[in-house]
């Protein structure tokens, strides 16, 4: 069964957006977010469990990106997402130094 027209994106930068934002985009928010985790935490637990819930993460974002109805809109959130973790994951090193 095709899909239904009126829900395809017409525009190529779209569309390239959506899928740039699904991979590459959904990547950084994964790494950015499992690095802040590291941070704060315990590295071992969490590079031990980062083998799965990253790929698991990575497909959820990966599929919200195409349920957007903009790739620029996307972009711009998982571009902040990925701002926050990474200030997270600073403020952790910061205050948290591993010797």
């Amino acid at each position: 069964m095709p899909a239904n027209k009126k829900y395809l994106s017409t525009s190529s930068w779209q569309r390239f957006a959506k899928i740039t934002a699904g991979f590459f985009g959904g990547y950084f928010v994964t790494m950015s977010l499992h690095l802040a985790l590291t941070a704060w935490t315990d590295s071992t637990t969490v590079i031990i469990t980062s083998a799965f819930s990253a790929f698991i993460l990575w497909a959820i974002l990966l599929m919200l990106a195409f349920l957007a109805k903009s790739g620029w809109k996307i972009w711009s959130i998982y571009i902040a997402l990925t701002a926050v973790f990474s200030t997270l994951m600073y403020l952790g090193d910061l205050y948290n130094p591993i010797v």
